[in-house]
């Protein structure tokens, strides 16, 4: 059973580096069981100094226990809409396939390739009932520019780049060198494990989804220094915790207008409601079911 809507209406999935929200006041936690399974953690949910009320998620599970191929994306996203989440601000870490993006700048991509390996649910349809949702902007074009207009609030020179390529590989292995070439010989611009299928998920459930990836090394296609490993990634993640939520402060007041004035574009409710394929008499009760938790009365 869906919880009643507009209970909190903007979210915040933590990753690597970034594990609470600091400087506001705890109200609950909730652990809402959807039909995909239990979300990676409770939900915290605090009160923003508006009044209004903001959720946070730790991707991999508070004490960050789950790889990226482990983390139960569908219920994530499902438990978030069920509290009434149409905004969710997905922070990464990421290595950089770039000169110009060195560690601890920051990214907002517009842009995704998928090297994931098919290991990962991936959509909330299939089972008897088929649906297409449009992703050629895997991003939130609104979010981003919204984002972006607070790259100020960064500190140790950090900067932040947009309109740049993600990679989404498997993991929990970095890339090889070969791949790592190859990635940029494709147009990538950074590389993580955990755009996707969170990016693709968030679009079914009619939720605007802008990921913040944050640099904590170059990959291993410079030739001229150590491959990434992770005690490199450790030594940056302090500044970019500071530095994602120092951003993230910096941007809830106009985020939170936008999302009340429902001035953000492109709009993505109503997205999914003519999406189906499946003949009505042909759907799978069972799926449909699933689907009244995300989706009423769609299906």
């Amino acid at each position: 059973m869906v919880c009643s809507p507009n209970i909190v209406k903007i979210a915040v999935i933590g990753g690597s580096g970034l594990y609470n929200l600091e400087g506001l006041e705890v109200i609950e936690e909730v652990n809402p069981e959807t039909p995909w399974g239990f979300a990676s953690d409770k939900i915290v949910i605090s009160r923003l100094p508006s009044g209004n009320k903001i959720a946070f998620l730790a991707r991999h599970g508070r004490g960050h226990y789950l790889t990226p191929t482990e983390v139960p994306v569908r219920a994530n996203i499902a438990a978030l809409k069920s509290i009434g989440v149409e905004v969710i601000i997905a922070f990464s870490a990421v290595g950089s396939l770039r000169e110009e993006i060195p560690p601890c700048d920051f990214v907002l991509p517009d842009q995704l390739i998928d090297r994931t390996r098919g290991l990962r649910p991936s959509t909330f349809f299939g089972e008897g009932l088929v649906a297409h949702a449009g992703f050629a902007d895997p991003f939130h074009a609104g979010l981003s520019d919204l984002i972006a207009k607070h790259e100020s609030a960064l500190e140790f020179g950090a900067k932040l780049h947009t309109k740049k390529t993600a990679v989404c590989m498997e993991g929990p292995a970095f890339s090889t060198r070969a791949e790592s070439h190859m990635y940029r010989s494709w147009g990538g611009d950074v590389i993580n494990m955990s755009a996707l299928p969170e990016s693709k998920l968030a679009r079914e459930a009619e939720i605007a989804y802008q990921m913040v990836c944050m640099s904590t090394d170059y990959d291993c296609w410079r030739e001229n220094e150590e491959a990434v490993t992770v005690e490199t990634v450790m030594m940056n993640m302090g500044n970019n915790g500071k530095n994602a939520k120092n951003l993230l402060h910096a941007i809830l007041p106009d985020l939170e207008e936008a999302v009340t004035e429902g001035t953000l574009e492109p709009k993505i409710k109503g997205s999914m409601r003519f999406s189906g394929m499946t003949a009505k008499e042909k759907r799978n009760p069972e799926t449909v079911r699933k689907l009244e938790y995300i989706l009423p009365g769609y299906y």
